[in-house]
C-alpha cells in the first residue's frame, strides 16, 4: 500500500489502519485516521514527487509488529533547487486486526535541513569538523 499511495486514494488508508492510530515521526505526531490521512494529505500537497521503495520487512515471532526499512524518494519545489532527494528510514508497526502503532525513524538533516542553501552547507562543514 505504502509503494502506492497517492494523493488521490488516501481511503486506503482505513483498510490498513484502526481508528484510534498513533503515528510519530521526527518532526510529527498524530492520534487517530482522521488526523493521519490529514497528515499524509499535506505531505502529498507540499511535495511534487514522493516514493517509497521497501527493501526490507521482519516481521515479530509472534505477528504483532513488523519493522519496514525503506527509501523515500522526494521532490519539494524549495528543497534541492527541486531535484529528487533520497532519505533512507525504520517504519516500526504494530498490529492485530489492524496497525494501531505506527513509528518512523530518519535522519531529518538528511531529509530537511541538509537541503537547504545556506543551513546544508553549514551542516556539511560541522560534520567534517567532527570526523576530524
Amino acid at each position: 500500500m505504502y509503494q502506492q499511495l497517492n494523493k488521490d486514494n488516501l481511503h486506503l488508508l482505513r483498510q490498513v489502519y484502526r481508528d484510534d492510530i498513533g503515528f510519530r515521526d521526527p518532526m510529527h505526531q498524530v492520534n487517530g485516521i482522521d488526523d493521519l490521512t490529514r497528515y499524509f494529505a499535506n505531505m502529498y500537497l507540499n511535495v511534487t514527487h514522493i516514493e517509497f521503495d521497501i527493501k526490507e520487512v521482519v516481521v515479530s515471532h509472534n505477528n504483532s509488529q513488523a519493522a519496514l526499512y525503506w527509501t523515500m524518494t522526494y521532490s519539494h519545489p524549495k528543497l534541492n533547487k527541486g531535484q529528487q532527494i533520497q532519505v533512507d528510514g525504520m517504519s516500526q508497526l504494530k498490529f492485530d486486526d489492524k496497525i494501531y502503532a505506527h513509528r518512523d525513524y530518519f535522519d531529518l538533516g538528511q531529509m530537511l535541513y541538509e537541503q537547504v542553501p545556506f543551513l546544508g552547507g553549514l551542516i556539511g562543514l560541522l560534520k567534517k569538523r567532527a570526523a576530524k
